[in-house]
């Protein structure tokens, strides 16, 4: 049986997948931190020196917590979640109330971690939180700073929209009048259409990709009722790997979501599609290679044997190393077949 090594490679040069969370308190950082890790317990705080800083209490939901927190902030500390080692986080929180001591760290962090020599010190990824609910005020003095002083280098931004359920509320008490009368379908067709146009007109979009900014987001994603047990945070690791221009960061970010199996295969078939369109597809003769540049987007799948070609058809079979047993007979599990036409 054929192993990808290349994680444990890519953990040797990377370690863990760094991200700065960044955003005013209630904007539901922790909630998302927590979806994303797959846990509802809370993160544990290291410093610089890997010294435990606090095992508890981090809720920056939560006022007063948020308060005693403060004083104590360092936005170097590392937040870590048990459930899933692969990522570490930092907190900005500080400089949303208008610190401009706090903002001057974080200006000095972001750019001495965009440019650290060694990649697993630098910051992969920085997710900007900005709440809904107050759909009048997307835009504040937090906001104009970050985006148009903080320079970001390499390093992508994605937008956050926390709370977005916020704004269906909104909308429907400005067409309410309208909906009287019609079918179910419709009236939620007119909601949702009118719940785009209220976030159209915050202009907080257009703001945050002002020309003049130093910092712009490269994308953004919608979270909303995120307090619920059934939402997930799926499509802002998808924004986030295809935001990074580096494949190894996106090998990094992947090698953490081996649950996330809808993103292993974005991934693969972006790398079939990127060999088409430059047409090496119909020049690889070396399977291996080939096998090797589509198994390497599924960390925690080994390969049962290597490309069969028959025809024009090339087979891959992944699965997950781990055998059941039917009838007295021990079957591999199968977790999907590549078909290459």
């Amino acid at each position: 049986m054929a192993t990808i090594d290349a994680q444990s490679d890519l953990r040797e040069r990377i370690g863990r997948f760094r991200v700065l969370i960044v955003g005013r308190a209630n904007a539901g950082k922790t909630t998302i931190l927590q979806k994303v890790c797959n846990t509802t317990e809370d993160p544990e705080i290291y410093d610089t020196k890997g010294k435990k800083v606090r095992a508890t209490i981090y809720a920056m939901h939560a006022s007063i917590a948020d308060q005693l927190w403060r004083g104590n902030h360092d936005i170097a500390n590392e937040m870590v979640f048990k459930s899933n080692l692969g990522f570490v986080f930092h907190d900005s929180c500080g400089f949303e109330a208008g610190s401009e001591e706090e903002f001057d760290n974080m200006k000095k962090f972001i750019s001495d971690r965009a440019n650290a020599k060694e990649l697993e010190e630098r910051i992969h990824a920085i997710w900007y939180c900005i709440p809904m609910d107050d759909h009048s005020r997307t835009f504040q003095r937090s906001e104009e700073k970050f985006f148009s002083e903080c320079d970001t280098g390499h390093v992508p931004v994605v937008a956050i929209f926390t709370k977005f359920e916020a704004l269906r509320p909104v909308a429907f008490g400005e067409i309410k009048k309208q909906l009287t009368g019609l079918a179910k379908e419709e009236r939620l067709g007119r909601i949702a259409q009118r719940v785009e146009e209220v976030f159209t007109n915050t202009g907080v979009w257009d703001r945050l990709c002002d020309p003049k900014n130093r910092a712009r987001p490269k994308c953004y994603v919608r979270l909303e009722n995120m307090n619920k047990p059934s939402t997930n945070c799926d499509t802002l690791l998808e924004r986030t790997t295809f935001a990074l221009d580096d494949e190894e960061l996106r090998l990094c970010l992947v090698s953490t979501q081996q649950s996330n199996m809808e993103l292993c295969i974005k991934c693969a078939v972006e790398t079939l599609v990127d060999r088409a369109d430059r047409q090496l597809l119909s020049l690889l003769t070396d399977y291996g290679t080939y096998q090797f540049d589509i198994a390497k987007w599924f960390p925690h799948l080994k390969v049962r044997q290597r490309m069969i070609q028959y025809d024009d058809t090339v087979v891959m079979v992944l699965t997950d190393g781990k055998y059941r047993t039917a009838n007295n007979v021990d079957i591999l599990n199968v977790s999907f077949i590549i078909v290459v036409l």
